[in-house]
């Protein structure tokens, strides 16, 4: 072992050794590390080809580990990188919060919004963020569409700002804010039988073929549960991936399917889709704002999560004009 005086010597070296890192040489970094290509990267960042392996080669003399491992001419992230990548992602986040920061000092708001939703969520976000922006007209927005579980991941990762989720994990220690309600219900053609009725029991669809999203989608799952529940058994189930293949699938006469009234808000409006009279529907899920607990948040995902609590009578507004239906919690 190491006597205290060597550790300290050691210790002191690396600390050396990586504040001559530059803020350039991470940038090329990360874009390595996106692209998982030198070539990309040299054409992202304007760089020629050697001129990024010369700033990789750097960095690896810096840290004295390689980063980057070729194996079948793929490019993989060796332990060293991936410690790297996340340091670097800090870094950057902290930067882009100083500068929100001095901003917010100025009295304005600026910077951007991380913001990662599930599905569901797509079709109402973008105007919830367009409201939002009307009061912080230099605030930006990067929108991630991701299904419920690599919501999560993205959540463990700690990767966005903050997430907009329907079915909040028990599991983890989180600070979620309900604030809009998402409506499941089922739908038909027009011409299709059931489209007919005047009330329907949810079993009453299970003769019929059901189209439904991909392993992993928090709707699916919702739904899969509640026909459990009340002993409504399909036969036929037809997995179709996506909520518009879904809606497609349903107007083509492949089948019903149990979908968010947001995501075929239109198809109701012409009359394309019916909504099925099915007594156990709507299934109410919440939308949910919600980050890890302790996270320090940047003055502009702090200010869209004060936005979604405080504005609710402008969401429900905002909601009944998007869908036709108030349905603010």
């Amino acid at each position: 072992m190491l006597c205290e005086q060597e550790t300290t010597r050691v210790v002191n070296k690396i600390r050396k050794s990586l504040l001559r890192m530059t803020f350039r040489q991470l940038q090329v970094f990360r874009s390595v590390c996106d692209h998982r290509s030198y070539s990309r990267a040299a054409e992202e960042m304007a760089l020629t080809q050697p001129a990024v392996s010369l700033q990789i080669r750097q960095l690896e003399e810096l840290l004295g580990q390689p980063l980057f491992d070729y194996v079948g001419k793929k490019l993989y992230l060796t332990e060293a990188a991936e410690a790297l990548q996340r340091a670097s992602e800090d870094i950057f986040g902290r930067l882009e919060s100083l500068d929100m920061q001095l901003a917010d000092l100025k009295g304005s708001l600026q910077g951007q919004l991380s913001l990662a939703i599930e599905s569901s969520a797509k079709y109402f976000v973008p105007h919830l963020f367009a409201a939002f922006r009307r009061e912080h007209p230099e605030v930006s927005l990067q929108l991630t569409v991701v299904n419920h579980t690599q919501a999560v991941r993205r959540l463990s990762a700690n990767r966005d700002d903050l997430l907009i989720m329907s079915q909040v994990p028990s599991d983890m220690a989180l600070e979620f804010l309900p604030f809009l309600n998402n409506p499941i219900i089922a739908v038909a053609p027009p011409d299709h039988p059931l489209s007919q009725a005047e009330t329907l029991q949810l079993q009453d669809l299970c003769d019929w073929p059901l189209l439904v999203r991909e392993p992993g989608s928090g709707t699916r799952r919702a739904c899969e549960e509640y026909c459990h529940q009340k002993r409504a058994h399909f036969a036929q189930i037809q997995e179709v991936g996506s909520m518009e293949g879904q809606r497609e699938g349903v107007l083509a006469g492949l089948g019903l399917a149990l979908i968010p009234r947001h995501a075929v808000r239109r198809e109701l409006q012409l009359g394309l889709l019916r909504e099925l009279p099915v007594a156990e529907l709507p299934l109410l899920r919440s939308w949910c704002v919600l980050h890890p607990r302790g996270k320090h948040l940047s003055p502009v995902a702090q200010a869209f999560f004060n936005f979604v609590r405080n504005q609710r009578t402008q969401i429900g507004a905002l909601a009944e004009q998007f869908s036709g239906v108030g349905n603010s919690l």
